[in-house]
Order: C-alpha cells, then sequence, then structure tokens
C-alpha cells in the first residue's frame, strides 16, 4: 500500500495518449523496458479514459492511468477522490495510487471481472457486495471533526448550476426540446426531492454514491470484490447509495429497468448488508423492512441525479456516447418512480 505516492508534472494530451503514458510509466516503473509494454485501452468508462500498461511476461503488475475526461473536474472533486482512495486503500478496500499527475492518476491493478446484469444477483456475489457496501458504511474515521452531512443536495444544485439550458447544434437543441423537461419543471422536482427525502431519516454514512455494474470487481480466485471508481465518494444517505446500486442492476449502455430487483430479493440483499452494519447474527424482521421502505423512497433521486450528469456530459464530453437519450431515459424512470411511490403508503411515513 503506497501512502506517499509523488505528484508529476505532466498533462497527458487526449490525441497522444500512449506518448503520455510512456511518460508516466518511465517515473514510476524505471526498470521497464519501453520497447516491451503493453498497452490495454479500457472502454467501460463514461467519464474518463483509462489505459493499462505492463511489461511483457508481467500482466499481473499492469499499472492503471487514468486520464480524466473533458471539462470532468465541473462534476468531480478530484482531491476529494484521491483522498477517498487514500482512506479506502488504508482500510485494505481497494487499490493503492502510484502518481498523480496534472490531469489523472496512476494506479495498482487488481485482477477481477467487472459485474454483468446476471452477476450482480449470483447468490455467491451479491451478498459480498451488500457485505463491502455494509463495512464501508461503518468506516471509522481518525478525524473526528469530520462533518457527516449528505453531499447530495449541494451536488444536485452544482449540477443543475452548470447543466445546459439550450445547445448552439440545432439538431441536438431540437432533440433537447423534445427529450427533456424545462429548467423551471426541473428546478421544482429538485426542491419536492430535498423536502421529502430530508425526512425519511436514512442515517448518512460514507458512502460509494456510484455503485454501477463496472465499479464492483469480482475475484472468483479469491471469492472477494472490490469497489472501484471513487470520483463521487462522500458522506451520503445510506438508502441512496443502496437504492443507487439496485438501480443499476439494469446496466449502462442500454438499461433494462425491468431488471430491477424484487421485493424479495432486495430484503435478503439488506439482511446480509444489516448483518454486518449492525455486527449482528440476527436482523429482525422489523429493521430489514424499515431499510426497503427507506430505499423505495429514495429509489427516483439516483435517476434525478444521472439524468442531470448526463446533460453535462453531452454538452462537454468527447467520449462517443449518446448522452442526451441517455438523460431522457433516466428522467423517465425518474417520473415513473415518483408515480408508484405517491401511491404506497406505510407505517414507516411520518
Amino acid at each position: 500500500m503506497s501512502t506517499c505516492e509523488e505528484h508529476l508534472n505532466i498533462t497527458i494530451d487526449e490525441n497522444e495518449v500512449i506518448v503520455g503514458v510512456k511518460d508516466i510509466i518511465k517515473r514510476i516503473k524505471p526498470s521497464w523496458a519501453l520497447q516491451q509494454l503493453h498497452f490495454k485501452v479500457f472502454t467501460d468508462g463514461r467519464t474518463n479514459k483509462l489505459i493499462g500498461v505492463w511489461c511483457s511476461g508481467h500482466y499481473t503488475d499492469m499499472v492503471l492511468i487514468r486520464i480524466y475526461g473533458n471539462n470532468s473536474d465541473l462534476l468531480i472533486d478530484r482531491k476529494s477522490e484521491i483522498n477517498n482512495i487514500r482512506i479506502l486503500n488504508k482500510a485494505g478496500y481497494t487499490h493503492c495510487i502510484y502518481a498523480t499527475f496534472n490531469n489523472g492518476f496512476a494506479y495498482e491493478f487488481l485482477e477481477g471481472e467487472t459485474l454483468t446484469t446476471e452477476t450482480v444477483r449470483d447468490p455467491k456475489i451479491y451478498p459480498l457486495i451488500a457485505k463491502r457496501m455494509a463495512e464501508m458504511h461503518d468506516l471509522k474515521f481518525e478525524n473526528k471533526s469530520v462533518l457527516k452531512e449528505a453531499f447530495i443536495w449541494e451536488k444536485l444544485k452544482k449540477f443543475m448550476q452548470i447543466m445546459p439550458k439550450r445547445f448552439s447544434d440545432s439538431l441536438k437543441q431540437a432533440k433537447f426540446e423534445m427529450l427533456i423537461p424545462s429548467y423551471a419543471i426541473l428546478e421544482k422536482e429538485y426542491q419536492m426531492l430535498k423536502s421529502t427525502l430530508s425526512k425519511v431519516n436514512s442515517p448518512v454514512v460514507f458512502a460509494h454514491n456510484d455503485l454501477l455494474l463496472g465499479n464492483v470487481l469480482y475475484n472468483s480466485k479469491q471469492e472477494s470484490v472490490v469497489f472501484i471508481d471513487y470520483e463521487y465518494t462522500a458522506f451520503n444517505y445510506q438508502a441512496f447509495d443502496i437504492a443507487n446500486h439496485f438501480t443499476e442492476f439494469a446496466g449502462f449502455d442500454e438499461p433494462d429497468y425491468s431488471l430491477y430487483p424484487s421485493e424479495s430479493f432486495q430484503k435478503m440483499w439488506l439482511k446480509e448488508y444489516l448483518q454486518v452494519y449492525n455486527m449482528t447474527t440476527t436482523v429482525p424482521e422489523n429493521d430489514i423492512d424499515k431499510l426497503y421502505w427507506q430505499v423505495t423512497k429514495f429509489t427516483p433521486l439516483p435517476h434525478f441525479l444521472w439524468a442531470i450528469w448526463a446533460l453535462i456530459q453531452s454538452e462537454h464530453s468527447h467520449i462517443d456516447f449518446d448522452f442526451l437519450t441517455y438523460a431522457s431515459i433516466r428522467f423517465n424512470e425518474y417520473f415513473k418512480w415518483k408515480e408508484e411511490i405517491s401511491k404506497l403508503k406505510s407505517n414507516y411515513d411520518e
């Protein structure tokens, strides 16, 4: 584990990625012969570029180099991200960082397969995810003065301030007007979410906040999972982190929201989670029911957040992906869930 990684005054040109990656490797792996380097471009990311580098015969010693996406600092607090990785690495939960550079960082490769819509509900795997999330949520901080306040409202407010209100491209603008609710409607929805969800009394915990399928690695040899990509990690509502993970059962490129987990599956998952979070082998049904209800109440919010995120990406990202259509899909899910929840009544309501 590395706690004293260096900062390199290098900026990688996204049009000359391999040249820049070699500059980083020269500094952090000086014994590696440049002519024996191999490169793998990972294509799962929707914000950054990710390159794996290794020397002939040393695949398991791969270094991952993440290059931040265009204007992604509008969305992500990069200092917090690096600090979060250090905290979680120290706790034994994730990779170490070898070096930071001006527009990214180099870090340790961890073996494992990213999840699929099938493996995320595998009975061997989902309890590992639930337990690891519970451990992360219960992480103890040495600094007792850390402010434990849910980051979601400030983050969403900032996203809404910087989201595009119109596009210079006329085709994009027409699509925007056809697919996306007006800013006045979104502002009203934001205020409603804030006032209702703040009263759900979900505990504020150290949350991942972006646990999509690509951000969980499963190592079948060790029968373990590790979370990656801590760009949005911060203190937040427990129920948000869990609800966000459940919404990601749908997949990303062409999400299928019929794959959202059933009540019975969620309750099995939540039982595994609560055994670790409450440090007990017996979890009362009432505790599971209460957390299930809180998670259900929070389910519209991740759709709202990632819809706004996708709008921002549609203006700034250089990644080849239809972010505008993705934003529309997430808004549709948001309104569908809002409608469904309005019909539900529970003992846990105010």
